[in-house]
């Protein structure tokens, strides 16, 4: 039996962690997630606030976000018409367990 498909009968959740890992590890989902956690926001909120980060980026981080079921994409119907992004029970849970992260940031870095 090949070694990589044993490592994965023996360990179901490895595939899942290690696609956590890879999601989180993207360049600036952590930043969208944090911004998040405080409420709803448009786009051009989430884009002042991490303003090196590209609109083309951006975009396709909170694609990628959406598709993951971590944030959703409200539509506002007034006029003007807005959209808003805020985090998903998933999403939200995220945050909750990046915060340990951002302590050891603001600590040690």
């Amino acid at each position: 039996m090949d070694e990589e498909k044993k490592r994965k009968e023996d360990c179901p959740l490895c595939d899942k962690i290690e696609y956590s890992y890879q999601l989180i590890g993207k360049k600036w989902v952590g930043l969208i997630i944090h911004t998040l956690l405080d409420g709803p926001k448009r786009f051009s909120e989430i884009h002042a606030y991490i303003p090196d980060l590209s609109k083309r980026v951006l975009n396709e981080r909170i694609k990628e976000l959406e598709d993951c079921g971590i944030i959703n994409r409200n539509v506002i119907p007034t006029r003007p018409i807005r959209t808003e992004y805020s985090l998903t029970i998933k999403g939200t849970e995220l945050g909750k367990a990046l915060m340990p992260v951002e302590q050891w940031a603001k600590k040690w870095l």
